[in-house]
């Protein structure tokens, strides 16, 4: 597995990662746009959007779950080539994405604890494109998952999907699997069912972290991952 390193910008990716099966990759749902919101201009013609499931299911031994992450252009014109990051937060720490690369940790978003650069490449007009993710979920925490879409160098950011939470309202400590829903607060919970405080940061912006690299959370609109100081 390749790490991203540095800036991220002008990297060159080819790891294909094989990854291990996990819990519910069959029941996720309808996708869903929940959290979703346009940041910098597009060029013209072109939209790109993303979607996630509209629920998941974690495995209460293992703490596996899968997640698909889809990339769209819901414009009319062809975009350049572009790239897809996927982000885990708190309690859902992102572990493998079928043909992406892992981000070095000290070039992490701050607030982040895992996050995955995927090369899209140029995407037609009203085509989508696919990744599985791998991932685990602590459901004694919350947990989030961000998926920004970017140009190929990561000087801008066109769209953003996120940090937005999967969880659940209704725990399932004793049952083989729990199922949680995408844009829903978890409700953590113990070995014997008692509800946990939530644990976490969860601040609605996330500050700038050391290595130049962030994003803001949802409902704002300003810098979402920064280039890294050339010093």
């Amino acid at each position: 597995m390749a790490v991203v390193t540095g800036s991220l910008v002008a990297a060159s990716f080819s790891a294909v990662m094989i990854l291990p099966s996990a819990a519910a990759a069959d029941d996720q749902g309808p996708a869903s746009g929940k959290g979703g919101k346009a940041v910098e201009a597009a060029p013209a013609g072109v939209k790109p959007t993303t979607t996630l499931p509209a629920r998941i299911s974690v495995d209460n031994s293992s703490r596996k779950t899968a997640i698909t992450a889809t990339v769209k252009n819901e414009g009319t014109k062809e975009s350049a080539d572009i790239r897809l990051l996927v982000v885990g937060f708190d309690g859902l720490k992102v572990t493998g994405v079928r043909g992406c690369d892992a981000v070095a940790a000290k070039d992490l978003p701050a607030g982040s604890n895992s996050a995955f650069s995927c090369p899209v490449g140029a995407l037609g007009a009203g085509r989508s494109k696919s990744y599985p993710v791998e991932a685990t979920f602590d459901l004694g925490r919350t947990g989030k998952i961000c998926l920004p879409v970017q140009s190929a160098d990561g000087k801008k950011t066109f769209w953003q999907q996120g940090p937005v939470p999967f969880g659940t309202t209704n725990p399932s400590p004793n049952a083989p699997a729990t199922p949680l829903l995408l844009g829903t607060d978890n409700k953590p919970v113990g070995p014997g069912g008692d509800q946990l405080p939530k644990t976490g940061a969860e601040p609605d912006v996330l500050p700038l972290g050391a290595a130049g690299a962030a994003l803001v959370a949802a409902g704002a609109a300003g810098v979402w991952w920064s280039r890294r100081r050339a010093h």
